[in-house]
């Protein structure tokens, strides 16, 4: 058997178990979880998001408090929403979404839902594009750029691509073996990197620092052209920037893998390394960047790492992109395999890898990395609230749960209408009201779940008894 046979014999054996729940002998222990968390949310985007708030004119103090309630409330999200039911289905959240909503629904859901998640990944292989670049004096791209600005450019996303797309193909079993090797390194990288570069601000000692965090570093001025943050902007972001994971569910199919809904509460070693002490050191660096530039419009965390901490700091940008990459292509990979279940996922993870690496050409996507991730979020909210809905309170209140599932329907219109109305809903009061899109998933939740109750009130209709070999769902699920 030649190489090439044998690999693809080994690809087309994993199993990831997309449309029935995970068996037990499959079940994983929290040190598991510790790893995958720690390596995806100590990654590309914290070389990003961290300079993002200095651009944007956070104060110190909004920002070391903002980041602590706002990374709290999402521990809590993880755990008392996404990991509960997880563990309570152990089904991804595209299949048990398809027993709520009908093949139909679930059909543009996935798609949607799959191209959020390219994007996301694209800008992290963008972002380690932008150390691979440094030895070959790549142009690197500033903070107006929205297109693709050389060849060398092109070339280096696609070749970062390429292996991310690799390791997210053999499945969540070597996406977590990678996150637990690369978490520990990199932390410490980021941690090493704000330390060592703290003379040059001015830093000599531990009282220096808070006067000049607030005078220097985080000095509530935004640069030319950003908006102004203040203590809500970076709280509601804190909480809601991974809403599509955690309120929106997108993160069952991680957490079925749990042997304990409590594995949830392990995000914390992602948020709290990465989401505050990883967001503090890169914003540390970029603003001695900023200084010593005096204020350069250009945004790279390649070089930026480089400067303060030199090839150390170059590689912990690469890995640290492809940390994030991975789990993001491996879940994109599993949104397009639902729609066909007879497609192998590592088929589906290629085609989806290089859809990512084209996204990840164009520099807007780091650029305004901080609006899509609230966009993202708040798009696939409403189909979170659903899915709690639907799990723990429509049989209280006489509705029955897994609709199409039950009455053999490819789309319930009360899903449907919930997403349209809900996001009809915060478009309204972000034109209308004025409000910005980082506090519109709050009000946005509450309004899914009252409207999927109505909705469903209204529209459900007794369900009478349906032949197996007609809905393959219910023959699924019976057995």
């Amino acid at each position: 058997m030649s190489k090439s046979t044998s690999l693809i014999a080994k690809l087309n054996a994993i199993n990831e178990y997309e449309r029935e729940p995970i068996p037990q002998s499959k079940l994983k222990g929290w040190k598991k979880f510790i790893g995958t968390y720690a390596g995806e949310h100590t990654a590309g985007t914290e070389f990003v998001l961290g300079p993002l708030f200095v651009a944007h004119g956070a104060t110190a103090v909004d920002l070391v408090s903002g980041l602590l309630i706002g990374n709290i409330l999402a521990v809590l999200s993880w755990a008392f929403f996404t990991g509960r039911i997880a563990v309570k289905t152990r089904l991804t959240l595209y299949f048990q979404l398809e027993k709520i909503a009908g093949s139909k629904f679930t059909l543009i859901y996935n798609l949607v839902n799959a191209g959020l998640f390219c994007f996301l990944a694209g800008a992290m292989i963008a972002v380690s594009a932008t150390a691979v670049g440094i030895p070959f004096n790549l142009e690197m791209p500033t903070l107006t750029d929205i297109l693709p600005n050389s060849l060398g450019w092109v070339l280096t996303v696609f070749a970062i691509g390429t292996i991310t797309t690799i390791v997210a193909m053999f499945g969540f079993e070597q996406v977590s073996k990678f996150a637990n090797i690369a978490a520990p390194w990199m932390i410490m990288v980021f941690i090493a990197a704000a330390v060592g570069v703290l003379p040059r601000l001015g830093i000599n000692s531990i009282s220096d620092f808070w006067p000049v965090a607030k005078e220097t570093i985080w000095s509530g001025v935004p640069l030319e052209g950003q908006s102004k943050f203040t203590f809500w902007h970076i709280m509601f972001f804190a909480w809601f920037c991974n809403m599509a994971m955690h309120i929106g569910m997108a993160d069952m199919s991680i957490l079925r893998y749990a042997k304990k809904w409590t594995a949830g509460f392990s995000t914390a070693s992602g948020v709290f390394l990465g989401h505050y002490i990883a967001w503090i050191a890169s914003g540390i660096l970029y603003s001695l960047f900023l200084l010593e530039s005096n204020n350069s419009l250009t945004f790279a965390p390649g070089p930026i790492a480089y400067e303060a901490a030199g090839i150390a700091g170059a590689i912990c940008v690469v890995i640290a992109g492809w940390t994030t990459a991975n789990p993001t292509l491996y879940r994109a990979g599993l949104a397009i395999q639902s729609i066909n279940p007879n497609w192998k996922t590592w088929k589906v993870t290629l085609f989806v890898g290089l859809f990512t690496t084209i996204a990840a050409c164009f520099p807007a996507l780091v650029m305004r990395l901080l609006e899509f991730v609230a966009l993202y979020g708040l798009i696939l909210m409403p189909l979170g609230a659903v899915i709690f809905i639907d799990v723990y309170y429509m049989e209280r209140w006489g509705l029955k749960s897994n609709y199409a599932l039950h009455s053999g329907k490819k789309l319930n219109p009360a899903v449907a209408f919930t997403w349209i109305l809900t996001l009809a809903f915060c478009l309204a009061l972000n034109l209308f009201a004025g409000i910005e899109i980082f506090f519109l998933g709050l009000p946005g939740w509450f309004v899914a779940v009252i409207a999927y109750l109505l909705f469903s009130k209204l529209l459900q209709k007794p369900i009478t008894s349906i032949p197996q070999s007609k809905n393959p769902l219910v023959e699924k699920a019976l057995n």
